[in-house]
């Protein structure tokens, strides 16, 4: 029987698949190169490697794409004929349950599957991206946490358990661990896009941002060198200069490695829309940028697959003034709502709510933004992402308070940010903004 690096089984392959197969996982550990390629070629070399057609699925599965979902189920319809020890069986069980919506089940079947074999990094990589997905972050934490101490220096792969356990701490607000071990991470592998970016949320959430600009300036050819994390990382920059209140520098880097590709991933317009909607709330006029991005989204506005998602194209919609897409995503969420998956709660708890507030804010129906996202503002999480990408939440219900000129809560929400962020260029113009509306 091959085994990989790690002694671990990979049942129905040889040593060149084993090769492939190793490659391909290493790269997602760094977010860099082609690890649908490398699983494609240890499938063609092994049609019969599990792990393969596994490793696979989860590529497709965690992309948050409708149509990628439909080959992952094609990859879990593949490994749940073959040959598969307990541990591999576990993995295409939860790959079934991701392909079907069922985000919470697979992560739990995962956290099971770690628990007996704490040094699978794919598990390990996939239940940690699933925690991020569904916003779970004492999961992202603890995932990481509980297989820690069967990890050491030398075994391949441990960078990325350092990163994924810096980022767990981050979202969990244990910042001088976090970054401790995230500096750790990325100096045992500078290509280590996601270890980069733990460090980044540390010194975003403490409103670090000239440490923001060195940390992410200091070597970007190692995090942006054939990695298709870049896109966020770009972003992560652009968010210090934001709260610098520096907007030529965002636009900058908007129109160069956030959009100036124009890709149509979902996951790097959240992005540009992100970016966009931040300098949308501050007045800043951005031209013409809203309408390649909305036209770029405009396909996926009835994917109603994923309401992270959705948010964040509604901004898109908004911004370009585009009323059809805008509508069919509505219709679209309505429906999902009425699925028997998790998105279904994804939306109706968080994403609805928000999509409508977007879009009220769009048309200057401020008060209306304001009754649709106070209530939202302490369960966004269950929508998925990091705190710093759900700051846009915070931030448009500020802006709508003050605008509605609601000012005992422009007052309240301003201080409570100012009282998290209080090195915040942003939260204290928001203080200055609402005190001056409170007195009139």
């Amino acid at each position: 029987m091959v085994k990989d690096g790690l002694g671990l089984t990979l049942s129905g392959a040889d040593a060149a698949a084993a090769a492939h197969y190793e490659r391909g996982v290493s790269e997602l550990q760094r977010f860099v190169g082609d690890p649908v390629g490398s699983a494609d070629k240890a499938i063609a070399t092994a049609p019969d490697f599990t792990m393969a057609h596994v490793l696979k699925g989860w590529l497709y599965g965690l992309s948050t794409e409708l149509e990628a979902m439909a080959v992952a189920r094609d990859c879990h319809a593949a490994a749940a004929g073959l040959a598969a020890t307990a541990r591999e069986k576990a993995h295409v069980a939860a790959l079934g349950r991701l392909a079907s919506g069922h985000w919470h089940e697979a992560g739990r079947i995962l956290s099971e599957l770690t628990a007996e074999h704490p040094t699978d990094a794919l598990a390990l990589q996939a239940g940690h991206q699933i925690d991020f997905f569904t916003g779970n972050a004492p999961m992202l934490r603890d995932r990481i946490a509980r297989a820690l101490s069967s990890w050491g220096m030398g075994m391949p792969g441990y960078h990325a358990i350092l990163g994924m356990q810096a980022f767990g701490f981050e979202e969990m607000g244990d910042y001088a661990r976090a970054e401790a071990l995230g500096r750790e991470a990325v100096e045992l592998e500078p290509r280590d896009g996601w270890a980069q970016h733990a460090v980044a949320h540390v010194m975003e959430m403490q409103s670090r941002q000239r440490d923001g600009i060195a940390w992410m300036r200091g070597n970007t050819d190692a995090w942006t060198k054939e990695s298709f994390l870049q896109v966020h990382n770009w972003w992560h920059l652009a968010l210090f200069h934001y709260d610098l209140g520096e907007t030529d520098e965002v636009l900058a880097l908007y129109d160069g490695p956030i959009y100036g590709g124009q890709s149509k991933l979902a996951l790097n317009m959240v992005d540009a829309s992100a970016i966009l909607w931040r300098l949308n709330l501050g007045g800043v006029d951005v031209g013409e940028r809203w309408a390649s991005l909305a036209a770029n989204w405009a396909p996926k506005a009835a994917a109603g697959n994923y309401a992270f998602n959705d948010a964040h194209a509604m901004m898109a919609f908004v911004g370009a003034g585009l009323e059809a897409p805008a509508k069919a995503m509505l219709y679209a969420q309505r429906e999902a709502i009425a699925r028997d998956d998790d998105n279904a709660a994804f939306t109706q708890d968080v994403g609805h709510p928000v999509t409508l507030a977007i879009k009220a804010f769009g048309e200057g129906r401020y008060g209306e933004t304001v009754r649709l996202l106070e209530p939202v503002r302490t369960i966004a999480h269950r929508f998925g992402g990091s705190h710093a990408q759900r700051d846009v939440i915070e931030l448009t219900l500020i802006e709508a308070a003050l605008r509605d000129g609601n000012d005992a809560l422009a007052v309240k929400l301003a201080s409570a940010r100012n009282n998290a962020r209080p090195a915040s260029p942003l939260s204290g113009l928001f203080v200055q903004r609402a005190a001056l509306l409170a007195h009139g």
